[in-house]
């Protein structure tokens, strides 16, 4: 069968999703779990490769999900962690926001938007960096946090006091996205990082100070704009952070963990991971519009409750 995924077919899966969606039909009746399981499959076999997927309702508990429990690349998705990492430290009394890492020429990797920017300053604030990390993905910022932190080790080591216990980050930017099949450096699982997320955004890990500050670096984040949150209703409030992977011999990654805040009621929680069918010589909108699919999915399992 050919895999390609074209025009065509992303328009057919986006309509699909609006269908299953119920497009103007908030007053529906809850969708069957086994409907919503049906539609992430029905969309992994029609785009190709391998999809994963879970969603979390933090208010009921309820979740959905596809391949939730298998590994995938992490790519930049790890820096919403890293940042939640920053917040919890900083409530602890362990660090400052205000303090200042210093940085050079030395440091510099691919995707640096704000640090370059920032580098003949020659320090930039932990806050700032966490900021950058996590709003525009600078590899730089990350890095720097990630040395503060014992390196990925320590890091890995942070994520399992919070309670993650498969979650690893084993390189730095930008190394750590090489990713080959079977390999589990630097990967998670949908099930896992959804999870990981809700207690960000619980009350046992961060301050709720810290929380809205976390909550609002995410909906300030343009880089996931065409992805989930891309296939929620316009009036929804939303954020994430994306993961994105391209390097030859390996299918490209189209990963994104969004948060839904719906008013008076706990988060929802959404990470999606998605490997192309085959390493394509440049990142395409149409694989990013797999993960407006899947926006677009959960949110017809949501619908019903708003």
């Amino acid at each position: 069968m050919d895999q390609t995924f074209t025009r065509r077919n992303v328009l057919r899966c986006l309509a699909a999703a609006t269908v299953l969606a119920g497009v103007g039909g908030c007053g529906s009746r809850s969708r069957p779990l086994a409907e919503v399981d049906a539609a992430l499959v029905a969309l992994e076999r029609e785009v190709g490769g391998r999809l994963g997927v879970y969603a979390l309702d933090t208010a009921s508990g309820r979740s959905i999900g596809h391949r939730a429990h298998e590994r995938f690349a992490l790519c930049s998705t790890f820096k919403l962690l890293l940042a939640g990492a920053v917040l919890r430290e900083a409530d602890a009394g362990r660090l400052s926001l205000d303090s200042m890492i210093a940085y050079g020429a030395a440091d510099m990797v691919p995707h640096a938007p704000v640090t370059e920017a920032l580098l003949g300053g020659g320090s930039m604030s932990i806050g700032a960096l966490a900021e950058a990390a996590q709003r525009t993905s600078d590899n730089v910022a990350a890095n720097l946090l990630l040395r503060l932190f014992g390196g990925p080790a320590g890091f890995t080591s942070m994520l399992r006091e919070m309670g993650d216990p498969l979650t690893r980050l084993d390189r730095y930017e930008p190394e750590m996205s090489l990713v080959v099949a079977g390999d589990l450096r630097d990967t998670t699982t949908p099930n896992a990082m959804a999870a990981m997320v809700a207690r960000l955004f619980g009350d046992a890990l961060l301050s709720s100070g810290s929380r809205e500050l976390l909550r609002q670096w995410m909906i300030d984040t343009a880089t996931g704009t065409r992805r989930i949150r891309a296939g929620l209703p316009a009036d929804w409030v939303a954020g994430d952070k994306t993961g994105t992977g391209r390097a030859p011999g390996m299918p490209n990654r189209h990963n994104d963990v969004a948060v839904i805040w719906l008013p008076q009621r706990a988060p929802i929680v959404i990470a999606a991971y998605y490997e192309t069918s085959q390493p394509w010589p440049a990142l395409r909108p149409e694989d990013d519009a797999v993960l407006a699919a899947v926006g677009r999915i959960v949110a017809a399992w949501v619908m019903p409750e708003r």
